[in-house]
């Protein structure tokens, strides 16, 4: 063991409480032996236990502890005594406490007589199911299977505690994770998406310990399986790029540009890029990637320019005391003192004493109102924390010149109703999608204001009408119940014991507020809610869609706003009923029948259009012939039905200038033909409805039409060919005739 070289205490406690032997208790530097979390904060001397694991027990040599890779430091304590300050010293705690690591992998390789992490009982499991699933061998290479195994367990951990995949924040982390182990199971034969198949074995192997592995394993699978394979889309095209940018690189850098090129477009990860890139003797150029980095944060902070940013802010202190109690729980009313004030721009900054105003906080929007006083007259436009701090933000006429008399707040009451209805039915509504989804269901993030509520939740697949109308109905139906609503103040674990969901990503104190509504929802929250549920009115949900991958978003109103949707959607309908003239239940039907006509005639003017573009009028003319001095074409065109082919006729005409046009057709397996006379061959005693009917005859039907443009048609398709020979052999005689 090694204690800090100045530590008697633990030296001797190390030598009194336990059979090793002094020369095997060493004293080490600050270097090794007392631990700092960084260049300021608590820190203190530790104590170690260090353990060999070579081959050769005659060369143990207490000169080899924290210089050889044959002693393994397995467990560290930590006496957090002391601080470090800016400038170097250390002061003493006023607390002090024992920080105690054990580390459990290295532990347990030294039990099970292994000399790697991955060797033991921990870790063997995954890569012998990676390697069941690659039908690779784990010693042909150990290096894919070692860092897959790694992953997948830090990301069943951390989908269990409730992290997302996301662009930024630890769901960025996760991301960037999951897409190296799924980088690495390419090397291994692993195309597919593979890693939530793994899930199951981490869960056998830890999930005793940790029961919220099994509790939450299919959601837990659902993203990660979701997530792999949404990056397996971009994966192949990616690799594309990166082997073109490999062909056409003159160095041994690849660019920051194509580096955040692969990031931005293909989802590669800085790092994942950096590996690829290794494993062909290259480097990138990651200044380059972090300056495109940097131009994008600007162009995107640009494009949000009009939009209030919270200042950094530097208080001018009126009176001395405590500050920042919120008593707005109780009252929305209030005399106050102001503590502290700033100026930003148009907007005054205030901290007061006390304050009824809510802070922007749990995903609940800050209250707004006013603060009136002598040479006061404020509108609060919006509320926030800046650490303990509760800052108003305000427009208006303000002085300092009283500091040490009270203004009074005044919160506006109508606005905090509203979002206390919405708040209070998006504990509702967690509840309800639980029960109707399942238990995988958390939530995602929220926002509540005064107009709606928005609510995202972990599920992987569209929230179905059925599922929608039964989460209202299981809402609606417990505002009707008009249960009062409990909150009691516990302690965490109290809570916790007691049932209450937490919030990820949520930090919750020693103490806790939970909401109890009957036995319907219990959660803990510190945001303003309704006495009873009755005091939401009605429930609506009016959209439901995709977030990300596993993640759904729910919007939904309450009270007026619920009453607002429902009467505009009626006054919609409504107006539908009138134009069509039906009854309310025969509407699906009508625009079902609107929809099917639609798509039908769609589909026929795509094919007239088709039609149309292949039918070429100069071209017909240069296929036809002269007879003495008259034009004459006879041919086959595509039509759709007979308008169609008079239309072709008629352009036809316009072309001919002096002659006889005869085109033929297939219109849905029956022949058709179509014949065209300029006028002076019909004044000549040509007529276009004697030779339509002759066509129409030698298929077996008939015709007839105008001097200048008749149809003929036919039973049978195959004798169109011989019916446009026999007519245009009759027009060359009679055009001879002419001469």
């Amino acid at each position: 063991v090694t204690v800090y070289e100045s530590d008697d205490d633990a030296y001797n406690l190390w030598k009194s409480e336990t059979d090793i032997a002094p020369e095997r208790i060493l004293r080490f530097g600050a270097k090794d032996n007392f631990w700092e979390m960084g260049e300021t904060g608590p820190c203190g001397p530790c104590s170690e236990i260090h353990y060999y694991i070579g081959d050769d027990p005659e060369k143990q040599s207490a000169a080899d502890v924290n210089v050889s890779d044959e002693y393994w430091e397995l467990w560290n304590l930590v006496f957090i005594q002391n601080e470090r300050l800016a400038d170097g010293s250390l002061i003493e705690l006023p607390a002090k406490h024992v920080d105690t690591g054990l580390g459990l992998e290295r532990v347990l390789t030294v039990i099970q007589g292994k000399t790697s992490n991955y060797d033991t009982d921990l870790f063997q499991p995954i890569i012998s199911a990676t390697s069941n699933l690659a039908g690779v061998d784990y010693a042909d290479d150990p290096v894919p299977f070692r860092v897959i195994a790694d992953h997948i367990r830090m990301l069943t951990f951390s989908i269990a505690d409730g992290v997302m995949p996301a662009n930024e924040g630890r769901g960025y982390v996760l991301r960037r994770i999951l897409r190296r182990a799924a980088r690495f199971g390419r090397t291994i034969n692993l195309d597919r998406p593979f890693l939530y198949k793994l899930v199951d074995t981490v869960s056998t192997i830890m999930g005793e310990a940790f029961p919220e592995i099994p509790e939450k394993l299919q959601h837990i699978k659902n993203v990660i399986q979701a997530e792999e394979s949404f990056f397996n889309e971009t994966l192949d095209r990616g690799l594309n790029i990166f082997d073109k940018i490999i062909a056409q690189l003159s160095g041994d850098t690849i660019p920051g540009v194509d580096a955040f090129r692969l990031y931005d477009t293909f989802g590669f990860p800085l790092d994942l890029t950096q590996l690829m890139a290794r494993e062909k003797g290259l480097q990138v150029d990651e200044a380059g990637f972090k300056n495109e980095m940097s131009a994008q944060k600007s162009r995107a902070k640009a494009a949000g320019k009009f939009k209030y940013n919270r200042p950094k802010i530097d208080l001018q202190q009126l009176n001395d005391g405590p500050d920042s109690e919120f008593i707005g729980f109780d009252s929305t009313t209030a005399n106050v003192l102001i503590k502290n004030w700033a100026a930003d721009g148009d907007y005054y900054l205030l901290v007061l004493d006390r304050t009824p105003f809510y802070a922007e906080s749990g995903g609940q929007v800050g209250d707004t109102g006013k603060i009136t006083g002598h040479g006061i007259d404020l509108q609060v436009v919006d509320t926030w924390k800046d650490g303990e701090h509760f800052i108003h933000r305000c427009v208006g006429n303000f002085t300092d010149d009283h500091k040490d008399e009270f203004v009074i707040c005044t919160v506006d009451g109508k606005r905090r109703n509203a979002i206390r209805r919405n708040h209070t039915a998006t504990h509702l509504m967690h509840a309800a999608l639980k029960q109707v989804l399942g238990d995988h269901v958390h939530q995602a993030g929220s926002l509540v204001t005064p107009e709606h509520l928005r609510f995202d939740l972990t599920h992987f697949e569209k929230l179905i009408r059925e599922q929608l109308v039964e989460v209202e109905s299981l809402v609606n139906r417990e505002i009707r119940r008009n249960s009062e609503l409990n909150v009691d103040i516990k302690s965490f674990d109290e809570a916790r014991q007691a049932g209450a969901e937490a919030l990820f990503g949520e930090k919750y104190g020693d103490e806790v507020r939970m909401i109890t509504i009957a036995d319907f929802s219990k959660e803990l929250c510190g945001g303003t809610h309704v006495d009873r549920t009755g005091d939401i009115g009605f429930f609506k949900i009016i959209e439901e869609s995709a977030l990300a991958a596993g993640v759904r978003r729910i919007v939904a109103v309450t009270g007026k706003g619920a009453d607002d949707y429902v009467q505009n959607m009626d006054a919609v309908i409504n107006q539908i009923q009138t134009r069509f003239n039906i009854s309310l239940n025969d509407l699906p039907e009508r625009i079902d029948q609107l929809l099917t006509q639609k798509k039908q005639l769609e589909k026929e003017l795509k094919r007239k259009q088709q039609v149309d573009n292949k039918f070429n009028v100069r071209n017909l003319m240069k296929s036809g012939s002269v007879v003495g001095n008259y034009n004459l074409v006879v041919t086959t065109v595509a039509a759709i039905d007979n308008e169609d082919l008079k239309s072709k006729g008629d352009g036809l005409l316009e072309m001919l200038n002096s002659g006889v046009g005869v085109l033929g057709a297939d219109m849905s397996g029956k022949p058709g033909a179509v014949v065209v006379v300029t006028p002076d061959l019909v004044q000549a005693g040509i007529k276009a409805g004697d030779l339509a009917r002759e066509i129409g005859k030698f298929m077996g039907a008939g015709g007839g039409g105008r001097p200048h443009l008749a149809t003929a048609g036919g039973k049978d398709l195959n004798k169109l060919p011989a019916a446009l020979e026999n007519v245009r052999k009759k027009i060359v005689q009679q055009l001879e005739n002419l001469k």
